[in-house]
């Protein structure tokens, strides 16, 4: 009998023709993984997991006594208990350095969305609206030579500076654990602290992970301290934001709209506030979902899983420490 590999919401794809015939690979999309029986049932004999999310606890591991890798096909992998992987001997990889100029690309579309009322304006055109000329009320706001607050200046941060200032004429400031001369250097980065970079940007984008030092991050207190006429941007992760307070700011005209490409909760509810304001530009999570680099992802993550199954180093290991 062949090997077993569990496929949790992985798009299948060429990346598949890898496996060929030496593995059983179950796959699972949609499903609840702590309660869906076949699902459960898979977990008792497979070795390996390869997908998108999927919470992999001590919950998962005790269910999964032969489990020998988890292939996140995802540069986070802040659904993964690496911890509590390592102790089971388990490894986990992700898959970076495949998105970075993709999400990018998305992130500062919506930025551009957002000022130029795209969406918003695209509707009042097929609506049939458009009968003359557009009053001052619906006129957009330039983004050349404005200034773009980037908190959180890593790969995908460095890339939106580059876009911003290339491309735009920008001004960029950034806000970072740590400095990152390279952007100082390319980009005429200039690195601030957080309420400085609050106050002083015309668009505010967060590009941080979700860590616990990053949760909630934005609040009302950061909201407040943002111009009236600033666009706030959330390409990092849903919960990297209070919601509640984001809402508020909207809805008191505290900051000019947002653009959102993340959410506490996805898929987002129909009937959710943030989808009640025309000034906000909301896509769902579409980071890296461009055809090709979700198959350079599907292809990585399966080069990482079949080096975990056939004894040797994944490239893309993250608990190094299990190989100890």
């Amino acid at each position: 009998m062949n090997r077993k590999i569990i496929a949790y919401n992985f798009v299948l794809t060429e990346a598949f023709e890898k496996l060929d015939d030496t593995f059983d690979v179950e796959i699972f999309e949609g499903i609840n993984p702590k309660t869906d029986s076949n699902f459960l049932k898979a977990l008792q004999e497979a070795e390996g997991i390869v997908g998108l999310a999927l919470p992999v606890d001590k919950e998962l591991l005790d269910r999964a006594p032969n489990l020998k890798i988890v292939a996140n096909n995802s540069t986070g992998y802040n659904n993964l208990s690496i911890e509590e992987m390592t102790k089971c001997g388990v490894m986990g990889t992700h898959t970076p350095g495949v998105l970075e100029d993709t999400t990018a690309d998305a992130i500062f579309g919506i930025l551009l969305a957002a000022a130029r009322r795209i969406p918003e304006l695209d509707h009042f055109v097929k609506a049939g609206d458009w009968k003359q000329h557009l009053t001052t009320e619906q006129y957009a706001v330039d983004v050349h030579h404005k200034t773009l607050g980037i908190i959180g200046m890593g790969k995908i941060g460095s890339i939106i500076a580059k876009r911003g200032h290339f491309g735009f004429d920008m001004n960029i400031l950034y806000h970072n654990r740590t400095r990152n001369l390279e952007a100082e250097e390319k980009y005429h980065a200039a690195y601030c602290d957080l309420d400085t970079l609050l106050k002083e940007s015309d668009f505010v984008c967060l590009m941080t992970p979700l860590t616990p030092e990053t949760e909630n991050l934005i609040g009302e207190r950061e909201f407040k301290l943002m111009k009236k006429s600033c666009i706030f941007v959330n390409g990092s992760r849903g919960k990297t934001v209070d919601e509640k307070a984001l809402i508020e700011a909207l809805r008191t005209n505290e900051i000019h709209g947002a653009a959102l490409d993340v959410y506490p909760t996805e898929p987002i509810k129909p009937d959710h506030p943030l989808l009640q304001f025309a000034n906000v530009v909301t896509t769902p999570h579409i980071g890296s979902s461009t055809y090709e680099t979700e198959l350079k992802m599907a292809m990585l993550a399966v080069e990482n899983l079949l080096a975990g199954l056939t004894g040797k180093r994944p490239k893309n290991l993250i608990n190094t420490d299990v190989l100890n």
